[in-house]
């Protein structure tokens, strides 16, 4: 029994490790074309390795999944958080979870989570060839024919755990073995916003604040990161998952709308400012910030329209603090193109749910042959879930695909 894992990431060593472990006579070869390992577990996080996110009632868990929620329902039921934290720690590596939820191993170190993975398979005997190509795969009647750097390599099974790619070719030896393709767009991106003087306050975070796409149902509540390039952290990059596809049709020129209050609405932030004129008129606006925002942003705001920063709250009147309430509350701002990081890179799109079994993660095109990881069109908002997502359809597949049919 001789299984190929093509794609040495969190996905291929995750099912490979799941493969020789239900059964350790099969032979299980990780076949990876460049010479690195794990890349991404590597600088995930800050090079900390978010490994998953605290979330452990699987109904709330899919709804971190813009694609794949439905699905992997039912894969959760096999392999979800819970088994991810007990997995890890029973290998010696403890986990922390953060106050937004994200887990990190308690040594706040990537290479942890990596050694880890490299001792299992040194443990359980799996072979690892780097700078191994596989450039095509051929469907035998009981065996697979893959050209591994121009040499033929028979497999009983191949799980192809290779990875989101960017560009819709990237799938052509896939979708030749009858595969139906979502094309890739970009997830998980930065809002560029080059002629936007916000731009000024990088490094600043609010939180929370709502964020809308205008001319779109998108919405999104939570910190806000500004950038050099314009806009990011959670509340953005959630609804670039959840747009991926909308904004691309958009090719990335867009309005984004921000309530730098978060969820507080109109009628509650005229009385709160009508309440701070009369209790503390004589104060000048600059010196008394009453929503807590960060001061930079309240002196940036402010000076957007053209409130003087000498004047005193109960001078304001009714002209400023209708304009100041319109920037708290609907603050506008043009957005022109993206930053996608490409080691992080993380893609809307890849193998249609509809070709594969979520219960097996086997192809129904190409009994055999199995998926684990982005390849598949399943992805995750920013937080540890494309991360979980790797280790269940990796688990799945893994274990499936060890045993003869």
């Amino acid at each position: 029994m001789k299984v190929a894992i093509i794609g040495g990431g969190a996905a291929g060593f995750f099912t490979a490790i799941s493969c020789k472990t239900h059964n350790p006579g099969a032979e299980v070869v990780i076949l990876e074309k460049s010479d690195k390992l794990l890349a991404k577990v590597k600088i995930s996080g800050g090079g900390r390795c978010n490994v998953s996110h605290a979330c452990f009632h699987i109904p709330t868990l899919v709804k971190f999944y813009p694609r794949g929620e439905k699905q992997l329902k039912k894969a959760f039921g096999f392999f979800n958080t819970k088994d991810t934290v007990k997995w890890f720690e029973e290998r010696g590596v403890l986990l922390k979870t953060e106050t937004d939820n994200r887990m990190f191993p308690v040594t706040d170190n990537s290479q942890t989570i990596i050694d880890c993975l490299l001792n299992e398979t040194r443990r359980l005997g799996i072979e690892i060839r780097k700078r191994s190509t596989v450039s095509s795969i051929q469907n035998g009647s009981d065996s697979f024919e893959l050209m591994v750097n121009r040499e033929p390599f028979i497999a009983d099974k191949v799980v192809i755990a290779t990875g989101g790619s960017p560009k819709l070719e990237g799938f052509n030896w896939l979708r030749q073995l009858g595969h139906r393709i979502e094309p890739p767009v970009p997830s998980l991106f930065t809002f560029n916003m080059p002629q936007e003087s916000i731009r000024s306050l990088m490094g600043l975070v609010a939180d929370p604040v709502t964020i809308r796409i205008q001319g779109t149902k998108l919405e999104s509540t939570g910190p806000l990161l500004v950038t050099h390039w314009g806009m990011s952290g959670p509340a953005a990059l959630r609804l670039s998952a959840f747009g991926a596809r909308i904004l691309n049709d958009l090719n990335y020129q867009f309005k984004v709308q921000i309530n730098w209050l978060g969820s507080i609405k109109e009628e509650e932030a005229r009385q709160l400012l009508n309440e701070l004129s009369e209790n503390i008129g004589n104060r000048k606006v600059t010196n008394k910030n009453p929503f807590q925002l960060p001061s930079r942003l309240w002196m940036f705001l402010l000076e957007k329209v053209n409130i003087d920063q000498q004047v005193s709250w109960n001078n304001l009147g009714k002209k400023n603090l209708n304009r100041l309430l319109n920037v708290l509350l609907n603050d506008v701002y043009q957005v022109s193109g993206k930053t996608t990081f490409k080691e992080e890179f993380v893609t809307c799109g890849g193998v249609s749910l509809e070709n594969v079994s979520m219960r097996t993660m086997e192809s129904n095109k190409c009994p055999g042959l199995y998926f684990a990881g982005e390849v598949l069109d399943i992805d995750g908002v920013t937080g540890g879930f494309n991360f979980q997502a790797a280790w269940t359809t990796g688990f799945i597949a893994g274990k499936l695909s060890s045993h003869m049919n």
